[in-house]
Order: structure tokens, then sequence, then C-alpha cells
């Protein structure tokens, strides 16, 4: 088992002294090592002179008996007209260097990657820590033998589930901005599924480090919840008794789950209460390819073949309910639409001689209609809950709790067959579903003691989410449904 604890890489580096004070070129810091051997990982920061101008690079390395050198960033010009040759903007270009080096582990090696327009400063010591620690559990998922590496992934593992990494995460995603934050946790799943891919070959027991990663925000009267999560990562909840293929396994494997949900939130101040009105901005869900549109069919069946939400449960709650005098909900659900009719026709025709008679035809006309996706509104104590079904097929049953008919599978006009393309698709063409207000903005609306003026609430919003997979273009047996759970607070602050 290797160590579980990080060394400080920022104040390592702002206590670097200057080149010209070191006794050698090169000067090494111990990030994990094991307590069993003699192994260890380790970060080193080696000096170099280009046309009389002092430089270094960083690079990890595992310490085995030859040092194995698994990633080195760019070289740095040192600036000597300061004192401090590792100031902050020094250890900012840093880390721009190690954003990017995680990023290209991701899929889009060729797309240009913007710099974070950021500044490192003494509060950002554990944005600049985390993101170097992923670095790291990626170098070693990658750089290093896999004989030699579940050591010190086991270790960083820990680290990232830590909950000081979890708060750093919010802030580091805040910090790369959400086009950045996007393809940062693609790459850090691919690196993951790589791995979860590589020891269920082999049978060997694995712990994700963090099958979910969520954050919270609450600002501008609007509160708002990420949501990423590997798809190899996410839990079966039910599954059919066939397997899929391999190729299979890799389209539904090499998917990642991304989710944003918003909640707006009103305060109104009566003569004798606080009323707070909360409603649905945006639900919006997506499964996207963690690898390129080339290689998923090559060695899978293409990204179309994938999961689809079916059940989106949110439930929404005070957590200090002294305060709360009581909740109100709107109308559950606008009804499915159901145009049921029959009908009989009859038609003739008379044909001329030759061939003198009357024909007649008689048909009979049976027509239904159904919204795919039905939204209910209920209340358990002084929390709402608010749940989206996805109904299917002539019979209107719930996907999420079904399971396809054989007979169904195969049916090319089934709804589910081709369920991207076509035109009355109850998603998007990318495969995702949004819930806006517009349609599912019915608010609840929770009373208030005015005693509550000037505090700060806190809301705990828990969220459950069902991803189910019926074949879309493929010959297949194969259905599951996964799931997922969440949970994050929220802040509301009852000032006038």
């Amino acid at each position: 088992m290797a160590s579980t604890c990080l060394p400080d890489i920022w104040r390592w580096i702002r206590n670097l002294p200057s080149t010209n004070q070191w006794n050698t070129n090169t000067i090494s810091l111990c990030i994990c090592s094991s307590e069993s051997t003699s192994r260890s990982l380790n970060l080193s920061v080696i000096k170099s002179l280009h046309r009389q101008t002092p430089q270094v690079t960083f690079s990890i390395f595992a310490g085995f008996h030859m040092p194995i050198y698994l990633w080195t960033s760019n070289s740095f010009r040192l600036n000597t007209k300061v004192q401090e040759y590792f100031d902050e903007d020094f250890i900012t270009r840093l880390f721009c260097s190690i954003i990017n080096s995680v990023l290209r582990y991701g899929s889009n090696k060729k797309s240009p990657i913007r710099q974070p327009a950021m500044q490192i400063s003494v509060d950002s010591s554990d944005i600049f820590n985390l993101a170097f620690l992923n670095l790291t559990f990626l170098v070693c998922l990658y750089e290093l033998r896999r004989d030699l590496r579940a050591e010190f992934t086991d270790s960083l593992r820990l680290q990232l589930a830590s909950s000081r990494s979890q708060e750093a995460s919010k802030l580091l995603m805040r910090a790369l901005g959400s086009n950045l934050e996007e393809k940062w946790m693609r790459s850090i799943s691919l690196g993951i599924t790589n791995w979860m891919m590589e020891l269920q070959a082999s049978n060997s027991p694995f712990t994700s480090p963090s099958a979910l990663f969520s954050y919270a925000s609450s600002e501008s009267r609007l509160w708002k919840v990420q949501l990423y999560c590997p798809m190899a990562a996410m839990s079966i909840e039910d599954s059919s008794t066939t397997t899929p293929d391999d190729r299979l396994d890799f389209s539904l494997k090499y998917q990642q789950f991304e989710g944003v949900i918003q909640l707006a939130y009103k305060i109104i101040f009566r003569p004798s209460w606080i009323e707070v009105s909360v409603s649905v901005d945006n639900i919006r869900c997506d499964v996207c390819p963690l690898v390129s549109d080339s290689l998923m069919t090559r060695r899978g069946y293409g990204p179309e073949e994938k999961h689809f939400p079916s059940r989106i449960t949110l439930q929404l709650t005070p957590t200090l309910q002294s305060d709360v005098l009581s909740v109100s909900v709107s109308k559950s659900t606008d009804n499915p639409i159901q145009e049921i009719s029959t009908g009989t026709s009859l038609q003739g025709s008379f044909e001329p001689p030759k061939a003198l008679g009357l024909s007649v035809t008689a048909a009979e006309t049976f027509t239904m209609s159904m919204k795919p996706w039905r939204f209910e509104q209920s209340v358990h104590g002084n929390s709402a809950i608010l749940n989206w079904f996805l109904h299917g097929g002539i019979n209107g049953r719930e996907i999420f709790s079904s399971k396809p008919s054989k007979l169904m599978l195969f049916r090319p006009k089934a709804w589910f067959r081709n369920r991207y393309s076509k035109a009355s698709r109850p998603f998007t063409r990318q495969g995702g579903v949004i819930f806006a207000g517009d349609e599912y903005g019915e608010s609840v609306r929770w009373k208030v003691s005015e005693e509550a003026l000037g505090k700060t609430m806190e809301w705990e919003l828990r969220g459950r989410i069902w991803l189910s997979y019926w074949p879309n273009k493929q010959r297949t047996f194969h259905s599951e449904i996964r799931g997922l759970e969440f949970r994050e607070l929220l802040y509301l602050s009852l000032d006038k």
C-alpha cells in the first residue's frame, strides 16, 4: 500500500530557492511511496541554461532501480529580474501547462486549447494541487506499466475522493469555465473508463476514484447543479440475461453522462410570512462519447448505440424546517394527450361494362397519441418531489421499469429504433433531453415564518437519474438500466 498523504506541491514550488543557490541541477520531491517496497512516485525540477538564460522543466518519474520518466513539462524561462524566481506568475504558467497536459489525454487532441484566464495566488493552492493530482493520476494510468502502477493509482484514487479534493474541484471547474470543464471531465472519465475496462478484462477488483462528480452553485436567483459520470462507473440496476458482445460493450461503456439542473427561485415578502417560489429553469441530460466517432465506429457500433435518460427524480428540502409553515405544489402534470377514436368507412366504385359490377371496401381506424414524457409533482413532509417518466409504445408503459419484448426488438418501426433521427423522437438529435421552464415551470411554493428574515436558508437537493439501453440500430436482445444518485446543498439568503 502506498502512502495516501499528498504533499503540498504548490508550497514546495513556491519555496524553491533561486537556481544559482542549487547544489545540483535537480531537486526532487516524493509524491507518494510504497510501504512495502522502495518504490516511489516523484516530482523533479531540472535547471538548464539556454543562451545564458536559466530555464527549468518539471518531470514526474517513478523511482525504481532506474528512474522511469512519465511526464515532462515545457521549459520555463526564469525572470532573473525579480527576487523570487518561482513567484505567482511562474506558477500560473506551470498551472496552464498542467491543464493542457490533462486535456491532451482526451479524445480531441488536435483541437486548439484555450489557456484558462486566471491568476494563481495563495488562495489557489488547493486548485493547483488538485490539477497536479489529476495529471499524476492520468500519467500513472497511461505511462506506467500495469504491474508497477497499482499501488500508486490506489493512493491517488483515495486523494481524489477526499472531501478536500471535492471542494477544490468546484473551484477548479469555475476557474476553467464551462467549455474547458467539459473537456477536462471527459479526459478524466476516459482515463477511468480505460482503467476499468482493463481490470474488467482481467477480472480484477476495482473501485473508481469517484463514480459521480457533481457540484452546485447558488447565485443570481438561480440554483445550478452540474453532473458528470462515466457510464462504465455507473451502477447497473437491471439487465437482460444476455450479455453484450465486445463491440456493443465498447459503445455502451465509452460514454459519459452529463447533466445540468437549473432551478430558478423567487422571494416574495408578504405582510406576515415570506414566500419562496422555486421553478424549473432547465433540466438537461446527455450521454456523450468519450472517444472519437471514428474509433467508436471501428471498435464499437458507433456513437448512437448508447443509453438514454428514462426517469429523473428530484427532491428539494429545506434542511432547517422549524421556519417552514407550509409547502404547495401546482398541478401534478399536464395529462398525456390521448386521442382514441374508432370509425368505419364504406367505399364503393362502379366499373363500366366488360366487368359490370360494384366494388365495396370497409375499413376501421384506431388513433391514439401520447406524450412520451410525463411530469409529476408531489409533496412529502416539507419536501417537494419532481418526477419525469419516459413512456413508450402503444401501451404507454414506463421505460425505466420495463423491458422490451423480443418481438418489439426486431420491429423496424418501433419507437426506440432509430430514436435519434425520427421527427417524433423523445430526445434531441444528440440523444439527450431538455426540460425547460416554458413547459415544466410550474412552481413549488414554501411559506416561511417572518422570523427567518435575514437568515441564510440551507436547502438539500437529492436526485436520482435512470438511463436505459434498448437497441437502436443493432439487432441484439441486450437491454439494461443504469442509475446514479447525487446530493448537493444550496443556499438562499432571505434579505430584503
